[in-house]
């Protein structure tokens, strides 16, 4: 674990910029590195501690050959109060080509399916790095062989991913975790290979008029873990399946509306011999309504509905599980469309079933040319004193402020 002091001095050092210069034209260098502060309201369950701060660095290079291209981006974070939070991944590192009317990726890359604001249910060729925010944005690099058809008919997308990234969870000492530490070092699998299996994925996308249409398919382990209650531990051990997952997403543009839906139908998705919840629907729809140029004035504002559906009425096993609600978010998005580029987003969710809810405040503005400053805040309140009623019952103490300073090269 770092200190407070070592992260002081890391943020120190990389406020002082760092200057890169290349002698080869096809080259080209970018990278942002950061440093964050954050607070939270209440005293942690497990006695953590109430603020903590964490600094990050991530380079880019990009290089232009012949007739393809190379890029690797790169991502290291060290984080004062959670050891597993100070972390470092190899984002992207992938060769590419383009044809006429087609494409070869090989390598480390990031691939993003989906439309909705709120949920990714589609999205499953990355894994999600957790340890970097709960809202499920962050990704793990993924290898992968991935070929694309562009033709008139559409794009068909076909992945080969060999290999399996876990999911990265907080630790003991973090906070925004499970009441119950998860272990890691302990992760279960169905297949045999374990890490090592290779996945499938194939995805068919195509705009209509108004509509931007995907259809995608996947085999293989399960990005999202079951959790498993370990009794000689007292931790719970993450294991992952072996799942198939058809899904569907589609965004229709029709004026100032944005008309949006997730769909998937995933099976295999349980523990071994427990098949009573393992096949089931998700979806979430919704939409976003823009207004331009607010009271005369240069902002525009968006706002944002969405309905979360998930067939399921449990998740977990004997020794532990969690009602699933079904959730309604609202969002207000304000674009200030002025010189610092700056932007507010504010939401609330609320789970149907009970009457846990969550605020989300996330804003942003550009000082000078080359550095941002950002704000970010949850707070979480009406959650019942069960903890098997509510997916947020973990983080009832939990509200929070970060603060994030960046500085683009």
């Amino acid at each position: 674990m770092l200190s407070k002091n070592k992260i002081v001095s890391l943020i120190a050092s990389l406020s002082l910029g760092i200057s890169v210069s290349t002698e080869a034209a096809d080259i080209d260098f970018s990278a942002v590195s950061g440093a964050e502060v954050r607070a939270f309201t209440d005293s942690a369950t497990q006695g953590q501690d109430d603020w903590g701060l964490s600094a990050y660095f991530e380079p880019e290079w990009y290089f232009k050959l012949d007739d393809s291209v190379f890029n690797l981006k790169l991502f290291v974070r060290g984080d004062s109060m959670d050891s597993e939070r100070s972390h470092g991944d190899i984002r992207e590192a992938y060769w590419q080509t383009v044809g006429d009317e087609w494409s070869l990726t090989l390598g480390v890359n990031k691939v993003f399916w989906g439309v909705a604001e709120s949920q990714h249910l589609v999205d499953i060729i990355n894994q999600t790095d957790q340890v970097e925010n709960i809202d499920g944005e962050d990704k793990l690099g993924q290898l992968m062989i991935n070929y694309n058809w562009e033709k008139d008919w559409g794009t068909l997308s076909l992945y080969v991913l060999p290999g399996f990234r876990e999911r990265t969870f907080p630790g003991e000492e973090g906070r925004l975790r499970f009441e119950i530490p998860i272990d890691s070092d302990e992760a279960l699998y169905e297949s045999s290979a374990e890490e090592y299996h290779t996945d499938i994925a194939l995805r068919f996308s195509k705009v209509i008029d108004a509509w931007d249409l995907g259809f995608s398919l996947f085999h293989g382990t399960s990005r999202d873990p079951l959790l498993a209650l370990d009794l000689t531990t007292g931790s719970l051990q993450p294991y992952y399946p072996q799942i198939s997952q058809f899904g569907v997403d589609a965004q229709a543009t029709i004026g100032a509306w944005l008309w949006k839906v997730e769909y998937i139908y995933r099976s295999g998705f349980s523990f071994p011999g427990d098949n009573e919840e393992g096949d089931y629907h998700a979806a979430v729809a919704g939409f976003e309504f823009s207004q331009y140029g607010i009271a005369d004035s240069a902002i525009d504002l968006g706002w944002v509905l969405e309905y979360q559906y998930d067939e399921r009425s449990r998740l977990g096993s004997a020794g532990f599980s969690i009602e699933l609600s079904d959730v309604v978010i609202g969002a207000a998005r304000f674009t200030f469309n002025d010189v610092q580029s700056s932007d507010l987003l504010v939401g609330l969710g609320i789970e149907v079933d009970n009457d846990a809810r969550f605020l989300s405040i996330e804003g942003s503005r550009r000082i000078g040319d080359d550095m941002r400053v950002s704000i970010e805040g949850r707070v979480f309140n009406g959650i019942t004193d069960d903890p098997t009623l509510s997916l947020f019952y973990s983080y009832r103490n939990d509200s929070f402020v970060q603060l994030t300073l960046e500085k683009f090269f």
